[in-house]
């Protein structure tokens, strides 16, 4: 069953993985990010999201950012260790471990998400697609949420509404755009062995189609 999700803020970081110190963002929204996004409104282990199509309601424009950023990371040996004995440090000291790094973001961007959901063995026997469409449909036109949505990463939070019709195509994105590839998703197939999967993107008329897992046009 499809929803109609329309979702905008004024900026958003949908990170290159290649970037290694600096963010740089794609040039429209991730159907990974799209996913998280609709997830944050509705979860349930019966359920899974699948993304069919991102509309760019919004000229594409970047802005360059300065933000303070924390350079170190807690090791989980070192976690596992302090549990086991009982003692020892969990923290990080920003004053310590800050630094400057700069990101590429994208500013003024409004999208309309289209999804289905399928039903998945998780599923109680109580659980039918009629009953989640409701659930969805009013979480949606309501506002409610799990968490604050947000566009790419939790500082860039992402207001939302149910989209009746779509806005219209921005002029300059009128045409076909190769964006390249582009990630489409994480493999979590095994737990031990989690993997990215791309696929090559095209925008036309504004308009991400994005293929799905089994259609060949997404690779590991």
């Amino acid at each position: 069953m499809p929803i109609s999700l329309e979702v905008w803020g004024e900026f958003a970081l949908f990170t290159r993985p290649e970037m290694k110190v600096e963010r740089v963002s794609y040039d429209i929204m991730t159907p990974s990010a799209a996913r998280g996004l609709v997830e944050s409104i509705f979860w349930h282990p019966g359920l899974l999201w699948v993304i069919d199509r991102i509309r760019v309601c919004a000229p594409i424009h970047f802005t360059n950012l300065r933000r303070n950023e924390v350079k170190s990371t807690v090791p989980a040996r070192t976690a596992r260790t302090v549990m086991e004995r009982g003692c020892g440090d969990l923290y990080l000291s920003t004053t310590e471990d800050i630094q400057q790094r700069a990101a590429l973001l994208l500013r003024d961007v409004r999208y309309v998400i289209d999804a289905h959901f399928e039903i998945t063995d998780k599923a109680a026997p109580s659980d039918n697609p009629g009953k989640f469409q409701d659930i969805v449909t009013r979480r949606i036109r309501k506002g409610q949420c799990y968490h604050q949505p947000y566009l790419g990463c939790r500082e860039l939070p992402a207001q939302f509404r149910w989209c009746e019709t779509p806005p219209p195509c921005p002029e300059d994105l009128k045409g076909e755009r190769d964006l390249g590839w582009m990630l489409w998703d994480m493999d979590y197939t095994d737990p031990n062995d989690i993997r990215p999967l791309f696929f090559r993107a095209v925008l036309r008329d504004g308009v991400l189609d994005v293929p799905t897992r089994d259609s060949g046009e997404v690779r590991g």
